[in-house]
């Protein structure tokens, strides 16, 4: 028993003697490693439509059924996706989500991307359902960067979301 109790005690003067790793939230940002999921963003093709052709398959692959896309026909006069349809409606619930990446899997158009943004706060339920407008990237950023740290280190993204079909 006194054995343990030394042993313990020696772990602590270990430590107590080195600096402590502090970083200061709000101003500094730790970098994230390539693979982070994090917060989901709906890209856009290079000339500004949307890359989401409303076929659910993100909704049908996610297993805490956290997506909701509601699909409607699309203009032909003024379309605002390739094809025939566009997601009306994209929700997504960030309380069930469990940033698994199916959704990201399962787009065969590469829409949905989840992001290496980690900063996810919210104070009510409502709150915490993401939009198509709070998660679609502006026009004037076509496919949408790629991210920081991946900017750092010179490589794309994996899978690449800048495919153009």
């Amino acid at each position: 028993m006194l054995k343990e109790l030394v042993k313990g005690l020696g772990t602590t003067l270990r430590y107590m003697f080195k600096r402590p790793v502090t970083v200061q939230y709000p101003e500094v940002k730790r970098p994230v490693r390539e693979r982070f999921r994090g917060r989901h963003e709906l890209k856009r093709f290079a000339n500004g439509q949307e890359r989401c052709i409303g076929c659910a398959l993100c909704a049908a692959a996610c297993p805490a059924d956290a997506i909701l896309v509601i699909p409607a026909e699309n203009d032909p006069a003024n379309p605002r996706s390739p094809g025939e349809r566009y997601a009306a409606v994209y929700e997504i619930n960030m309380l069930r989500c469990i940033f698994c990446g199916y959704c990201e899997d399962a787009c065969p158009t590469n829409a949905i991307v989840l992001e290496h943004q980690y900063e996810l706060s919210f104070y009510d339920r409502r709150a915490a359902i993401y939009t198509k407008e709070m998660l679609l990237v502006p026009p004037d950023k076509g496919h949408g960067e790629p991210p920081p740290i991946l900017q750092q280190l010179n490589r794309q993204p994996s899978p690449p979301a800048k495919i153009d079909l």
